[in-house]
């Protein structure tokens, strides 16, 4: 088994194939209470890709997450072959862990095609170079001397390096006045090769690690002490450009409301020129511990 966090996540990624549209994926047995979102999606969206004809990048998902995973059993994703357009196709994926239904997924891949026009907005921030930054890792180590021994095992094993674009908040006096928004730097921490569809999944992944974080940024520091559990219950994203996720991209991220024990997050994701590459919107439950 490889110790390189990039080689894991890309063998995570690589499902075996048990029937014409049946997959099954890994699930590691880590000391999280449940599979962790970005995962499911990212191998929900492998098994629909399986089965296209690999001519039509994905352009956009829309997910559900029904059900909390459990570490450590293989999930199964079957795969429903909705429609095989001139244009464009159509999957849906369900997956299924110990007989329960615990995620879907709708995928839809389209042919290239020279548009009309183009337009974009551009970052709502100045692109700071992330090599200036410090890791997450870092600021944790210089803010409380070492890391906490199972963060320090997660650091170990992430497969992405994430810095922040403005200094992490670390009490309640930071914390308070500010606006639902952040922003991090974010490349997997080595190569993740040349398939198209692997780097598509991989940023699927990391698209989970920190969106939700942006409902918080008002409410408490992200790093420490948690007052709230929190759960994706969906997630949509939009591929505008290709993209390579071993290199370094913006995932600018804000949240337009919270209420109802629900909040709203959307993120715009764009390369180191300012492309935007991929668009994302996210709706998590937050409960008080």
């Amino acid at each position: 088994m490889t110790t390189n966090p990039a080689e894991r996540l890309v063998d995570l990624l690589d499902l075996e194939q048990i029937e014409v549209n049946i997959f099954r994926g890994r699930s590691p047995q880590e000391s999280l209470q449940r599979v962790f979102g970005g995962q499911v999606a990212g191998q929900a969206l492998v098994a629909a890709g399986r089965t296209t004809d690999g001519e039509r990048p994905v352009h956009s998902l829309h997910a559900y997450f029904l059900r909390p995973g459990r570490p450590g059993v293989p999930i199964v994703y079957q795969v429903e072959r909705v429609r095989d357009g001139r244009s464009f196709t159509t999957r849906r994926v369900t997956a299924v862990q110990q007989g329960r239904t615990i995620f879907n997924l709708t995928a839809s891949f389209h042919k290239p095609e020279e548009g009309p026009f183009e337009h974009q907005l551009p970052p709502a921030r100045e692109l700071t170079h992330p090599d200036s930054l410090p890791t997450v890792a870092e600021e944790i180590r210089k803010h409380l001397g070492a890391l906490p021994e199972q963060l320090e095992r997660m650091a170990r094993r992430q497969p992405f390096d994430i810095r922040y674009a403005e200094p992490l908040r670390w009490n309640d006096e930071e914390v308070k006045g500010a606006e639902p928004r952040s922003a991090v730097w974010m490349r997997a921490v080595g190569p993740l090769g040349d398939d198209p569809l692997v780097h598509t999944c991989a940023l699927t992944y990391a698209s989970d690690m920190t969106l939700l974080d942006a409902v918080r940024i008002p409410i408490e520091p992200l790093w420490g002490r948690r007052s709230f559990d929190m759960a994706s219950l969906d997630h949509a994203m939009w591929f505008h450009r290709p993209f390579r996720a071993d290199e370094w991209f913006l995932y600018d991220q804000e949240s337009p409301i919270a209420t109802g024990g629900r909040g709203l997050a959307r993120g715009r994701i764009y390369d180191i020129e300012g492309r935007l590459l991929v668009s994302v919107v996210q709706e998590g439950l937050f409960r008080s511990l």
